[in-house]
C-alpha cells in the first residue's frame, strides 16, 4: 500500500468549507442512485438540511475533516454517528473532493472514526456503500469491514461492519501485577524500548530486566505508592499499561505523577493510549489527588495524546534524558488539574 504524507484531521462540524463537502457528497451520490439533481436546493429535505447546517444536523455525532499537507482548507470529510438505541456507530457520509484524491485522505478519516469510536468503547462499526462505489468499498474491505445480513433493503446497498478490539481496562492487583511481569507486562516495555520510547531504559532491553521493574512496581503496588492499569485483550494478554505514582512528602500528597503509559505497537490505533490515561485521571480524581504531573520526550507522539487529553506543557528541559540509542533528548513537562 502506497504511503503518504499524514493530512490534518480536526474535529468541527462548524467549520465554514464543510457545507461545500456535504453538498458535493450528496449531489455525487443522487446520481450514483440515479436521481440526479443540478443544485443543493432540490436535494430531498433530509439531505439539503445536512449541507445547508451540518452542525444541527450533527449536533449528536462525530464530524472530522481531513486537509492535505500543505492545503488551505479541509478536501474531505467522514461523519460517525453516535450510537443509538444499542446500534453501533456508523460511519456516514465520506467525502473526499476529486482534486485532492488519491493522497490518503479518505483513510486517514475512517481510521481516525473508527479510533475514536474505540475510544468511546463501541465494539464495532458499521456502515452502507454502494456496490457500484467500487474504490470506497474497496477502502472500507482494507480497513476490515465485512459484508454483513442488510439492515436497509434498498438494491444496491451493501452492509459493513469491522468488530473492534475488545481490549478491557483494569486496575490490577499487586499479585495480577506479578503473575504478569514475565510475560505481557515485560513485552511492553522491550517492544517500548525498541520502538525508540524513552521509557527509563536503554537498548537493548532484555526481558528479564523489564520483569524485574514490574516486581519492584508490584511492591511499590502493595505499598499504595504506585496503581498499575493494563489493556487487555480476549485472552487476558496485555496489550497496554500506565501507572499512577504518588507523591510521598506530607506537602505534595494531592499530587501524582502519570509514568510508562505503554501500548504494545500491534494495538496502537485503538485508542488504548487514551483510555488507559483516562483510567487513571478518573482513579486519581476519586482518590483525592487534584494535581497530576508527567513528562515526556519533546516531540514524541505521546505529546499529541496529552495535548489532546488537556494536559498543558509547563516547559522543555534540553538534555533531560537519553533515549534507548544514548542519545540525550529534551523532555516537555505536563500537568492536569482535577475537579
Amino acid at each position: 500500500m502506497k504511503t503518504y504524507p499524514a493530512p490534518l484531521i480536526e474535529e468541527n462540524r462548524s467549520h465554514p468549507h464543510l457545507a461545500d463537502l456535504l453538498g458535493a457528497y450528496h449531489l455525487d451520490n443522487q446520481e450514483v442512485k440515479g436521481t440526479p439533481v443540478a443544485t443543493v436546493a432540490e436535494l430531498p429535505a433530509v439531505y439539503r438540511g445536512e449541507a445547508e447546517d451540518p452542525a444541527a444536523a450533527f449536533a449528536a455525532d462525530t464530524v472530522l475533516l481531513a486537509t492535505p499537507p500543505g492545503g488551505d482548507g479541509p478536501a474531505g470529510c467522514v461523519v460517525l454517528k453516535a450510537s443509538r438505541e444499542g446500534r453501533a456507530p456508523e460511519v456516514k457520509r465520506l467525502w473526499v473532493a476529486p482534486g485532492a484524491r488519491r493522497k490518503g485522505l479518505a483513510r486517514a478519516l475512517v481510521a481516525e472514526a473508527l479510533r475514536r469510536a474505540a475510544v468511546l468503547g463501541a465494539s464495532s462499526v458499521r456502515l452502507t456503500v454502494w456496490d457500484r462505489r467500487r474504490e470506497p468499498l474497496a477502502l472500507y474491505r482494507s480497513l476490515g469491514f465485512e459484508t454483513v445480513p442488510s439492515w436497509d433493503p434498498r438494491p444496491g446497498l451493501l452492509c459493513l461492519e469491522k468488530p473492534l478490539a475488545a481490549d478491557r481496562v483494569e486496575l490490577l492487583t499487586p499479585d495480577a501485577v506479578r503473575a504478569h511481569a514475565p510475560g505481557g507486562l515485560a513485552a511492553l516495555l522491550v517492544d517500548a524500548v525498541d520502538d525508540g520510547a524513552s521509557v527509563g531504559f536503554t537498548a537493548p532491553l532484555n526481558t528479564a530486566e523489564a520483569a524485574s521493574w514490574w516486581l519492584g512496581a508490584a511492591g511499590e503496588a502493595e505499598e499504595g505508592v504506585r496503581d498499575v492499569w493494563a489493556a487487555l485483550d480476549g485472552a487476558g494478554r496485555p496489550t497496554g499499561a500506565v501507572t499512577l505514582v504518588r507523591a510521598g512528602a506530607a506537602n505534595g500528597r494531592h499530587r501524582g505523577e502519570i509514568a510508562r503509559l505503554l501500548v504494545h505497537r500491534s494495538a496502537r490505533g485503538r485508542g488504548l493510549g487514551r483510555r488507559l490515561l483516562a483510567a487513571a485521571e478518573a482513579h486519581a480524581a476519586a482518590t483525592g489527588l487534584t494535581l497530576l504531573v508527567l513528562d515526556t520526550q519533546t516531540g514524541s507522539p505521546a505529546e499529541h495524546l496529552y495535548r489532546g487529553a488537556g494536559w498543558t506543557a509547563a516547559g522543555t528541559i534540553p538534555d533531560f534524558a537519553a533515549d534507548p540509542a544514548g542519545v540525550l533528548r529534551a523532555t516537555t513537562l505536563y500537568y492536569k488539574r482535577l475537579a
